[in-house]
């Protein structure tokens, strides 16, 4: 899928909120993936919109991890970017992964691979050279 400007990107998130399913005993994890600037967190605000969030959504960059209320639970966002070594943060990522009722977006996740349960969600975002973005999805199992 291409997107060309800041509200597709959005659009794009909320769209994709709509295509997810309930688990019932570990969490929904959703690894993004895309350089700096890629869209991600423009995406996540989109995902958030669609899963009923009513806080504005910010790049969690500097605080590492946020958590917002949604409707049945809570969408948690990480970024790693920051982090060589995950530290105490891997054991708040395993808690939150262990609730059913978190939806979980990680950017900046090379340093938890193996906290990530085995069935998860890739979402890819990549610069084109028309300054577009491809967002492609993948399901890990």
């Amino acid at each position: 899928m291409n997107i060309s400007s800041e509200q597709e990107m959005i659009k794009c998130g909320r769209d994709f909120a709509d295509t997810l399913k309930p688990r019932e005993n570990e969490a929904i994890v959703i690894e993004l993936v895309g350089d700096v600037g890629a869209g991600k967190t423009t995406f996540v605000r989109g995902l958030a919109e669609g899963l009923g969030v009513k806080e504005a959504v910010t790049s969690p960059s500097f605080t590492i991890s946020k958590t917002y209320a949604r409707p049945g639970g809570s969408l948690v966002h990480y970024d790693f970017y920051r982090l060589n070594e995950p530290g105490l943060m891997s054991e708040d990522l395993e808690e939150k992964i262990a609730n059913p009722k978190n939806i979980i977006v990680l950017e900046w996740s090379e340093s938890v691979q193996d906290i990530l349960p085995e069935n998860h969600i890739k979402i890819t975002i990549n610069y084109n050279d028309d300054d577009t973005r491809e967002v492609n999805y993948e399901n890990i199992s």
